[in-house]
């Protein structure tokens, strides 16, 4: 992390928490990335295009960013393998069916509205996150 410049991360931060809040101001609906997917995957229920629409939108903003303002985009290096890769997208998926709902539902949309659910769900995710990274890191 030689470029952290906290200004950003905090500008970022903020920009996503009003955009929840707003998204749920406006709609009456939680924007948890893994509940609206599961929505998007059933074609047939009542308000389908606005959830293809949100996520088209997530890949779109980083491309218009990468394009604008490209000094903004970190470089990234994926070092694991591909199985790895996809072993680690099934745990993630996995758990966040479990958990029934996913860290920007949780964490970003419940923990504001002091969701209990969410509050230990948001534990949980930190505390598995950070185990992980001790293991990987200091372990293996």
């Amino acid at each position: 992390m030689e470029n952290f410049t906290p200004w950003t991360g905090l500008i970022g931060g903020l920009m996503i928490g009003l955009s929840s809040a707003f998204f749920l101001l406006t709609t009456g609906r939680i924007s948890g990335i893994s509940g609206i997917i599961e929505g998007a995957m059933e074609p047939g229920q009542s308000g389908y295009g606005w959830q293809i629409v949100y996520l088209l939108g997530l890949p779109l903003g980083a491309t218009m960013v990468g394009m604008f303002l490209p000094q903004y985009l970190p470089e990234i290096k994926v070092t694991a393998s591909w199985p790895v890769l996809a072993l680690a997208g099934f745990i993630a998926g996995y758990g966040a069916r479990l958990g029934n709902g996913c860290t920007s539902g949780h964490g970003v949309c419940g923990l504001p509205r002091l969701a209990p659910r969410s509050i230990i769900s948001t534990v949980v995710f930190m505390s598995v996150a950070a185990l992980t990274v001790f293991v990987t890191r200091h372990v293996f």
